[in-house]
């Protein structure tokens, strides 16, 4: 069955059509605000040698497992007025998939209610996602289009979620890491999805003054589990329980 695109409107050209980099001019990567900074600080050779050695319009082998072994990025989304946003999005290794050399997909699961990420990708399908390995310091940027997927076999894929993106890749490139903090992973957040879709309760759904916007099934989970207060909740997330 062919997925579902969630986007009202097609926007843009089609990613898939983009030339190779080679074939493109540095104006077409760097915009004239960019230029002028790079100008002031004498570093416009050195830019256009990195485009030239490092941006690429898809994975390599190599760029596609780092971000298979990754358990978390970050999202970069604009909305309609053009104000940026940015958010975590967490998973299990593995999470972020790469079906093709030029395209990447990810889960999203169950949130705040807000959807702010996706609803700005509705709205300009425009995303950045910074890939970071904390353990053996690296880090990879990509950049390009996306659209939501509601169903098909894509959404199967994932248990647990309500949403697959779907990102056409435009430009990626890895940077230096030399400010990248050395960090050991501790463990894996509880509220990821199981392999049968069952997600834990989120804490702050269990808290009392927001049980009448919850969703029947939720509001009938937190009941049996308990609820708590909101100056509970925050002393728990305070003491890292949350």
């Amino acid at each position: 069955m062919r997925a579902k695109d969630c986007s009202r409107l097609l926007r843009g050209a089609d990613w898939h059509d983009c030339p190779r980099l080679g074939a493109l001019s540095m104006a077409e990567f760097y915009t004239p605000t960019q230029r002028l900074l790079q100008d002031e600080f004498e570093t416009r050779g050195l830019a256009d040698r990195l485009v030239d050695a490092i941006v690429t319009e898809e994975l390599t082998a190599e760029q596609t497992a780092f971000i298979h072994g990754r358990n978390m990025f970050f999202l970069s989304t604009v909305d309609a007025q053009g104000f940026p946003s940015a958010s975590y999005k967490g998973g299990a290794p593995g999470f972020v998939r790469v079906p093709r050399s030029g395209s990447l997909v990810f889960p999203n699961y169950d949130g705040n209610g807000m959807f702010m990420s996706l609803g700005n990708i509705e709205a300009t399908a425009k995303v950045g996602l910074l890939f970071i390995d904390f353990e053996t310091p690296q880090r990879m940027r990509v950049r390009g289009g996306a659209r939501l997927l509601c169903d098909g076999p894509m959404l199967a894929g994932y248990p647990g979620a309500n949403m697959v993106v779907q990102v056409d890749i435009e430009r990626v490139w890895q940077n230096c890491p030399r400010y990248v903090h050395k960090m050991h992973a501790v463990e894996q957040s509880p509220y990821i999805p199981a392999d049968d879709g069952n997600v834990k309760l989120a804490l702050w759904k269990r808290i009392d003054a927001v049980q009448d916007v919850l969703t029947k099934a939720d509001r009938a989970e937190a009941a049996s589990i308990g609820l708590i207060s909101a100056e509970e909740y925050e002393t728990r997330v305070v003491r890292g329980d949350g």
